[in-house]
């Protein structure tokens, strides 16, 4: 059973970055023909400056990539990734999706977990083997198994819009993944829907003074005075100032756990490993946390928790690895103008097809046995 706070599965959120190790997951498991139709195949990733738009380096993707680590790196919109999976639930007569319903407490006993949670008719329970909680950044289950340090603000928010394709300059129609880097903010941006619109991230220096809300809607003439001094190349700047509604998510993080389950418990990608957006991971990191969960349950069906323990062992070095390395990234994307120099050389000096060799350890994993 799937429980799922949100009244009704609606086409909200943004774009997101899909790369191979989530991709072979999710086709494997018969999603890839539903999601195929919505995504976009990016050719490359440019990464260029955002004062003047010279290009440092172009990554290859597209068919490189896909025949590199045996499957392709999709951008989608998030709704059409909801939508297709759902597809998939609704197709599969051993699972139920319940809406509406919010997970509030847990009860352990002897044959496995009873969940408290409530929707519109009030508090309801359910029996089950294991709660897997996927509650995100603020995870109640989280707190619940004893892990209530509040989580960090990173200093920076992202900010999120969408645009026609038709309304875009011709090269932003491309299939491309743009990567703008500048000295407090940086810029990412690439077609979604089939290519019938442009997803934009700006990630720029803020602050947060309310916690408890780590999203708020936005707009464009809060947006820009943020960018001011970062004399932006005229093409991006045009991009940047086409929307009016933008959302704003302030970023947070947590350092590492040792492991993330208790008993019949365990925490699946943001409420275990909550990731820094600069290696466009996080999704990709739940979708390995899942598969990897299942197995262990299906491996030892009788014992979940000694599963949930193995699959935190399994899931424990990576996900640290690519927080550290996310968390890195983000210090070298708004480097000052000496360690920008350097930076742009050493990436110039690599070239793309090295860059993405570069992440062989990222998009060449799979799980430790074939899903079925």
């Amino acid at each position: 059973m799937v429980l799922e706070q949100a009244e009704r599965l609606e086409e909200t959120g943004a774009g997101i970055q899909l790369s191979p190790n989530a991709t072979q997951i999710l086709i494997a498991l018969g999603v890839g023909e539903r999601l195929r139709p919505h995504a976009v195949m990016p050719q490359a990733l440019r990464v260029l400056r955002a004062r003047g738009g010279r290009e440092i380096v172009r990554m290859p993707l597209g068919e490189a990539a896909t025949q590199r680590y045996g499957a392709p790196y999709w951008s989608i919109h998030r709704g059409d990734l909801q939508a297709a999976l759902a597809a998939a639930v609704g197709a599969e007569l051993d699972i139920s999706l319940r809406l509406g319903i919010r997970v509030e407490d847990f009860a352990v006993h002897g044959n496995g977990v009873i969940v408290s949670a409530r929707g519109r008719s009030g508090v309801w329970h359910e029996r089950g083997d294991v709660l897997l909680a996927a509650d995100g950044l603020w995870s109640a289950v989280r707190a619940r198994i004893g892990f209530r340090e509040p989580p960090r603000f990173a200093g920076r928010a992202a900010w999120r819009a969408l645009v026609p394709a038709a309304e875009a300059a011709p090269e932003f129609r491309e299939p491309l993944v743009h990567l703008w880097l500048g000295r407090k903010a940086h810029i990412v941006h690439y077609p979604v829907k089939a290519g019938a619109a442009i997803n934009i991230v700006v990630i720029a220096n803020d602050t947060w003074r309310t916690p408890e809300r780590w999203s708020e809607p936005a707009t464009r003439d809060d947006l820009l005075p943020r960018l001011s001094g970062e004399q932006l190349a005229p093409q991006l700047l045009g991009l940047i100032g086409q929307p009016d509604a933008w959302l704003k998510w302030a970023l947070f993080d947590r350092a590492p756990l040792a492991a993330w389950s208790q008993g019949p418990i365990a925490l699946l990608g943001d409420a275990a490993h909550p990731m820094l957006p600069y290696l466009a991971q996080g999704a990709a990191m739940g979708i390995e946390d899942a598969a990897v969960a299942a197995q262990c349950l299906a491996r030892m069906p009788d014992d979940a928790a000694a599963a949930l323990r193995a699959y935190c062992a399994v899931r424990r070095a990576r996900t640290a690895k690519v927080q550290r390395l996310a968390a890195r990234n983000g210090g070298r994307y708004h480097r000052g103008i000496i360690g920008a120099a350097l930076r742009d050389a050493a990436m110039r000096t690599m070239g793309g097809a090295r860059l993405l060799h570069h992440y062989d350890w990222l998009y060449d994993w799979r799980p430790p046995t074939p899903i079925t």
